[in-house]
Order: structure tokens, then sequence, then C-alpha cells
């Protein structure tokens, strides 16, 4: 469908993530111009508009007004003004309020237009030094444990990198858990703070990761990427590995499947279930 030659314009607006800098000379041209811009927090917009001479009007549209706000900016658009949307930090609708306004305003034949910018997710990938060409962005993880681990095993064999935000009151919950679901060694990268003045980029495995952030308050904006899963190795040199380790009697079900999960980067489920079978060949 061609884009329809009425109506005002939304605009998707890019802001920077942190450093004001990195805000683009399009967006502030866009944001000046505008008619109305929707912000997910005024309060912590009205920073950049100061910093940069901004005056245009703005009115809050965040995830507990976004439902009923949208319709008084679809009218606004359709009456023919033109609205800047921005949320705190970043691009809208990635991981933050705009998708449901964005949805709307293309089904009622709006015209949408992005202006784009900074991103965590993709600044985050650019810095830390894990595969690129193929990754999977799942966002925010589940705040509460069991969905968490559910929603971790399915990492457990994932042949790209994983990019997810996370809360920093919650970091040092979810590396045990990613210890717990996929194994200690399993590689990640912690971004912390990108393009602020106390940046953070920890690369290592989940285990460390756990170790340097657990000994500390963690504070700021986090991104966690996840490694690529390694290749399987052969389920006949597990399974040879644990009818050695169980042979010893030194060590427990559970402690025995901890290690093979991080040896073989399986789930500790995984490795506790092989390692039943294991011990159910002697009987």
């Amino acid at each position: 469908m061609s884009e329809p030659s009425t109506g005002g314009t939304l605009y998707v607006v890019a802001t920077p993530i942190g450093n004001l800098g990195d805000i683009t000379l399009r967006a502030l041209e866009i944001l000046k111009q505008v008619d109305l811009v929707a912000a997910e927090d005024t309060r912590h917009s009205r920073k950049l508009f100061n910093h940069y001479g901004i005056t245009t009007r703005m009115t809050a549209c965040h995830e507990h007004n976004e439902a009923h706000k949208g319709e008084y900016l679809l009218q606004l658009l359709q009456s023919g003004s033109d609205i800047a949307l921005i949320s705190d930090a970043g691009t809208p609708a990635i991981s933050d309020p705009g998708e449901m306004l964005v949805r709307r305003c293309r089904e009622a034949g709006i015209r949408v237009v992005a202006v784009p910018g900074a991103s965590a997710c993709i600044s985050a990938l650019s810095v830390a030094g894990l595969p690129t060409r193929r990754f999977s962005f799942d966002g925010f993880l589940p705040p509460k444990q069991g969905a968490r681990r559910r929603q971790l095993q399915e990492y457990a064999a994932c042949p790209v990198t994983t990019v997810l935000y996370e809360a920093p009151h919650r970091l040092v919950h979810t590396l045990a858990d990613i210890v717990e679901v996929l194994g200690g060694q399993r590689q990640l990268a912690v971004a912390r703070e990108l393009t602020k003045v106390h940046e953070e980029l920890f690369r290592g495995s989940a285990a460390m990761a756990l170790e340097h952030f657990g000994a500390t308050t963690v504070r700021g904006e986090i991104v966690l990427l996840l490694a690529p899963a390694p290749a399987a190795q052969p389920q006949v040199d597990m399974t040879e590995a644990l009818r050695e380790l169980c042979a010893t009697g030194e060590m427990s079900t559970k402690d025995i499947a901890r290690k093979v999960a991080a040896d073989y980067a399986i789930s500790v489920s995984a490795a506790y279930q092989a390692c039943l079978r294991v011990r159910g060949e002697k009987q």
C-alpha cells in the first residue's frame, strides 16, 4: 500500500541512550519542527529539550496510557498535525512504548517515518566481540524466576548471539539462573551504562560474571548478551563421562549434573536427567 498524501506524519525518533551528544542533527530538526512530541516520560525528556533549546510541546505516552492516549494522538495526526514519538532512551517501540501507536497509525493510513539513531541493542553488539552476523533480540527476561528459567532454557542450543535487556536489581539473580540452566561456562557479555561516564563491558563466562557482579551493587542500564551455544559434544562422549563420574561414587547426582552441564554446554536439568539414566543402567 502506498503512503497516504493527507493527514500528518508520525516521526519515530531515536534519542541518546546516555550521552546527549549522540542525538542526530535530523532528530533535533524534527523535534523542533513538529507540532507535538509524545514522550515516554516528559520529565526525563525535558533534560534533553533544555540542553538543545527545544520548546516543542510535549505529552506523555507510556505503557500505562498508550491505549487511551493513542486515540488522542491519532485524531491529531488525522487532522494534519505532525507528531514525534520518543522514549526515555534509544529507539521507541523497541522494548519501549510506541508499538501500539505505530500499528494504529499504519492501520489508519497515517504516514510513519523512522528517524534512526541510538539503540542499546546494536551499540552493545558492536563492542561485545561476540558473533554479529546473526543474532536474536528478546528484550527483557521475565521478572519471576520460574518463567525466566524457562525462557533461558530456550537458549541452551541457540546457534546465534542472543541480546537481552535486564534491570540492574535483577542482574545477579539472572546470572545465577544462567549458571544453573545453561552452565557456568556459557560465554556472555554484560554492557552497563553504555555511552555514559561509568560505562562498563564485562566479557567472560557466566560463572565469572556472577562472581564479578555479585560482589557489588549493580547500577545503570544493562544489556546482556549470550554467546551462541558451542557445538554439542557427541552424546557417547558425555555418556561415558557420566559413567566414569558415577562409578567413582564421590559426587552426588546434582554435582555431577552441574559439572557435565558446564563441560558439555547443556542445561543442568538435561544433564541431571542423563545422569539418572546412567545410574539406572546399573539397576
